[in-house]
């Protein structure tokens, strides 16, 4: 199963995930937060408090890449 990068998430899904899955309990109400400029930046940023392993059981990355960086190919040696 992928994981879902986390800054792919929307406000209120990032809300939801927070206050319900991870109990985080001292959000701004979601009304007030979810059409302003700094809103999903503060609520991305509170994902930071959170251990990878609990982020991935919740099937979350912070890695937005979907796979690993190609391997570079090796220099010709002349």
């Amino acid at each position: 199963m992928a994981l879902t990068p986390i800054v792919e998430l929307g406000v209120a899904e990032a809300y939801e995930l927070l206050s319900v899955r991870f109990g985080v309990l001292d959000l701004p109400p979601l009304e007030a937060i979810e059409n302003e400029d700094w809103g999903r930046d503060h609520l991305l940023s509170r994902f930071e408090e959170i251990p990878a392993d609990a982020l991935a059981a919740a099937g979350l990355t912070w890695d937005d890449r979907e796979t690993e960086p190609p391997t570079p190919a090796p220099l010709d040696s002349d």
